[in-house]
């Protein structure tokens, strides 16, 4: 991952706010608050990338549905 920080990134990527964060993850916005400011524990830091991660690769098996469906259609 690049030097963004990875709360603002994973809210930026996933289109919510950091209280949205806290509430997906059960935690509470203060920790979110904590980690948006760089104190972010390794095993956090790891998931949230892996959220970013997901939503990439959901977003491509979309476009290779949407091939799939076209080129089934020839």
């Amino acid at each position: 991952m690049n030097n963004e920080n990875i709360v603002k990134k994973v809210c930026k990527e996933l289109g919510i706010t950091q209280k949205e964060l806290a509430e997906r993850l059960g935690v509470p916005q203060s920790t979110i608050s904590g980690w948006a400011k760089g104190d972010i524990p390794k095993m956090t830091q790891l998931a949230l990338e892996l959220l970013i991660e997901n939503k990439e690769l959901k977003e491509k098996l979309n476009i290779f549905k949407q091939a799939f469906k076209v080129a089934s259609e020839l």
